[in-house]
């Protein structure tokens, strides 16, 4: 369904990124935030599903500034190479190309970000760094505990699994106090729940998190 293109952030940094466009006119558009594993299988299909839902989708490839065109599946091999890109994360950067995305999308109306894992942070930064989206949704950003005293400039959603065992419901706590602006849901799900392609997939979690997504955009995307 989508093709792949090519942006440039502020900074002259080009980089890659997946598009999928809906088949009728767009409620409007989402940037899709990768994993640590790239704009692989999963996160395509991701895009693939929101141009389904209606929307145009893009995918930036985060870590073009470190090797171009990286991808992972998730066998543990995969996942320990994938765990080495973690300690060159430059989140002021990633944003940068976040931005580039919005940029390429926000003809087609308003604009949201999706982000899990490592893009559940970026796009918890994007709504609280960057003008110009309408909504953000966070799937199981680790990271958002560092940042939760930033006040996001549009509403935001999160989704965390009680059972993830790197993100502790004690920092979920924190996040809750510090942003009650901020619709915040748990499932009996351990992390990477909504990704079919990983053995922690939970369907009924799933399904559950991407209803309340869906009538989150529904609500805001206007």
């Amino acid at each position: 369904m989508g093709k792949h293109l090519t942006l440039t952030a502020t900074d002259n940094h080009s980089l890659g990124a997946y598009r999928a466009d809906p088949s009728g006119t767009p409620k409007g558009a989402m940037v899709v935030v990768q994993e640590i594993f790239g704009v692989n299988h999963h996160i395509r299909n991701v895009c693939d599903r929101m141009a389904a839902e209606g929307y145009v989708a893009i995918a930036p490839a985060l870590f073009d500034r470190i090797e171009r065109d990286f991808q992972s599946g998730y066998s543990a091999d995969e996942v320990a190479h994938a765990r080495t890109f973690i300690g060159k994360i430059d989140w002021s950067k990633m944003l940068l190309d976040v931005q580039a995305s919005l940029d390429e999308v926000k003809s087609v109306g308003p604009v949201g970000v999706i982000g899990f894992c490592m893009g559940g942070t970026v796009a918890f930064l994007a709504a609280t760094r960057l003008d110009g989206l309408s909504a953000a949704s966070a799937f199981y950003g680790g990271g958002i505990v560092k940042f939760a005293d930033e006040k996001p400039k549009c509403p935001v959603q999160m989704h965390f699994g009680e059972q993830d065992t790197g993100i502790p419901m004690s920092d979920v706590e924190i996040i809750k106090q510090k942003r009650p602006d901020t619709e915040i849901f748990t499932y009996p799900a351990g992390h990477g729940f909504c990704c079919d392609e990983r053995a922690s997939y939970n369907d009924e979690s799933a399904k559950l998190a991407w209803q309340r997504t869906y009538e989150f955009l529904g609500k805001h995307m206007k």
